[in-house]
């Protein structure tokens, strides 16, 4: 597909309109996902535990202001962000579960299938989106607030068989924050505030 193919789909209105329908489907199921561990959940934690529906669901909200001719830079980094941290963290926890497991799931595939498919939505949406510095500022706040919650608080998503690991998984959550914060500064801010 040329460049201009891509251009015309990721800026078709009846596209945009499917792919939030599908991103709803895949935020509701991964909702779903977690019921079990919210029913173990304090009330307070739990808008910080669903972490890949609510990323997802940050999309759908970015692609519907789009559809509507308009933008929601917060949600917009949000989404970026969050579908980069979080879409390849699963595709790697289920990775490294395959090989602490010895075998290969069907369930571990769908999740490094759809997760992909997140960061890759995150790459394409990103020349489409308009986010301001304060935008990133705030996300970082967030994103932050949420590793700490799953990793000082130990609300993570749970994968039992890589509990022993969880401090390096923290460490590796950390910077799968920093990337994605230092890809949208660079793109809408400029390296020169950092100089």
């Amino acid at each position: 597909m040329s460049m201009q193919q891509l251009y015309f789909w990721l800026t078709n209105r009846y596209f945009l309109l499917f792919l939030i329908v599908c991103n709803l489907l895949g935020t509701a199921y991964g909702y779903y996902w977690y019921l079990g561990q919210l029913a173990h959940t304090r009330w307070y934690f739990m808008p910080f535990v669903p972490d890949s529906p609510t990323a997802s669901l940050f999309l759908c909200i970015a692609l519907l202001f789009i559809v509507l001719k308009k933008h929601a830079g917060l949600f917009e980094a949000l989404a970026f962000v969050t579908l980069i941290k979080y879409g390849v963290w699963a595709v790697a926890m289920n990775i490294f579960a395959f090989i602490e497991l010895g075998e290969v799931t069907a369930t571990g595939i769908m999740l490094c299938i759809s997760h992909g498919i997140m960061a890759v939505e995150a790459l394409l949406f990103l020349p489409f989106f308009r986010i301001k510095k304060w935008h990133i500022l705030a996300t970082l706040i967030w994103v932050f607030h949420n590793d700490v919650i799953d990793y000082v608080y130990m609300q993570y998503p749970v994968y039992s068989m890589l509990d022993a690991y969880i401090r390096h998984i923290g460490y590796f959550a950390f910077w799968l924050t920093v990337i994605p914060v230092v890809m949208l500064w660079r793109k809408f801010v400029g390296m020169n505030y950092l100089t």
